[in-house]
């Protein structure tokens, strides 16, 4: 999809305020699919980021149920979204608007982070943390697949 608005970025960011590991997990799968990103990132092309992104993206979908599972916000957490928001951002840029995309993803992503925990702690005193977690899951993992096909396009329309 070729576009100017940084929409995509901004949306890859809110799916990574919930999910850190999503966004690139989702932009791997695409990858494999044979589908491109209109922003310019080599790092997307090297199978190790690849496979590694799609097991990232696995355990922390696993992970998220355990009781020992910590804050989105702690500081690890909110470095993690930092850094896929921001890859995941600059990717879905338009060409040559990456800065731009990740900015707005990064931006996105932080603040989200807050709100998305907020309301899942809200979920998990009703319904407990598997079910909660596992309706987020469904939810955000179905947006970041949807960002991330309506913002790429396969190889050969390019």
């Amino acid at each position: 999809m070729k576009s100017t608005s940084l929409l995509s970025s901004a949306l890859i960011g809110a799916v990574a305020s919930a999910r850190s590991m999503t966004p690139m997990a989702t932009l791997a799968a695409a990858r494999l699919a044979g589908r491109n990103t209109s922003g310019n990132l080599l790092l997307l092309d090297r199978p190790l980021f690849k496979y590694g992104a799609l097991a990232m993206g696995a355990g922390e979908l696993y992970g998220d149920k355990m009781k020992s599972a910590p804050d989105r916000t702690v500081f690890l957490g909110l470095l993690a979204r930092i850094a896929s928001a921001g890859i995941a951002g600059a990717a879905l840029a338009p060409e040559g608007r990456e800065k731009a995309g990740a900015a707005v993803a990064v931006a996105t992503a932080v603040p989200l982070a807050y709100a998305t925990l907020a309301a899942r702690k809200q979920a998990m005193a009703k319904i407990g943390q598997t079910r909660s977690g596992l309706i987020e899951d469904a939810l955000i993992v179905t947006a970041g697949i949807a960002v991330v096909a309506l913002a790429t396009r396969a190889a050969r329309d390019y």
